[in-house]
């Protein structure tokens, strides 16, 4: 325990203190992604991306991602709104600790910033296609696909992400048909049994 307290400890320390006003900062230091408060991001894509981040981490290519549509999701920092690269260096800062680099994409509508990538990935990133449009469902959409190629790129493709879409979308957790079919041949076989041996009784 006190060894757990002093990390954290050694951790807050080696953080600024203007962090606290950029919301990217502070969130990105426990999530994969900093999505902008409003308009927000649909929940379609918020668990696509969610769900390719957290595959990225799996494979050895834990990238933290923030979406900026507009200055207000930058805090107190609004004068890097426009400057997605400017604002992956500040970012870069903010969330790395204890000498760790963290792996830092900005998807702004003027295009994409990166840091803490190797060269490859960072070559990649230059060859990305801006964002569609000005929403947060297009900066989202971008995340998605640019996460994937600089994954690719580093050398680290992106496998077997599981995204909960259909089943948050549908309330639940939804069994595989395979599993309900399964079930409904073993209750049909009790059935049969089940009769049988009243039929065995009767005689």
């Amino acid at each position: 325990m006190l060894l757990a307290a002093a990390i954290l400890a050694m951790t807050v320390q080696t953080r600024p203190a203007h962090a606290d006003g950029d919301p990217a900062s502070d969130v990105l230091i426990g999530e994969n992604v900093f999505y902008p408060y409003s308009p927000t991001v649909s929940p379609a894509l918020k668990s696509t991306l969610n769900a390719e981040t957290a595959a990225a981490s799996r494979e050895h290519f834990p990238i933290k991602v923030a979406l900026i549509p507009s200055p207000v999701d930058l805090g107190t920092v609004t004068s890097l709104y426009g400057q997605p690269q400017n604002y992956a260096d500040f970012l870069d800062v903010e969330i790395s600790y204890l000498d760790v680099r963290q792996l830092v994409l900005v998807v702004m509508p003027d295009g994409y910033g990166v840091s803490g990538l190797d060269r490859p990935a960072m070559l990649a990133s230059r060859k990305l296609t801006k964002p569609a449009g000005h929403s947060s469902n297009d900066l989202a959409r971008a995340a998605i696909a640019a996460v994937a190629k600089l994954a690719f790129a580093a050398g680290h493709p992106i496998k077997n992400i599981r995204n909960t879409t259909s089943a948050s979308s549908s309330g639940g957790w939804q069994p595989p048909a395979a599993a309900i079919l399964a079930i409904a041949a073993i209750a049909a076989a009790c059935a049969i049994l089940a009769l049988r041996h009243r039929a065995a009784r009767a005689r």
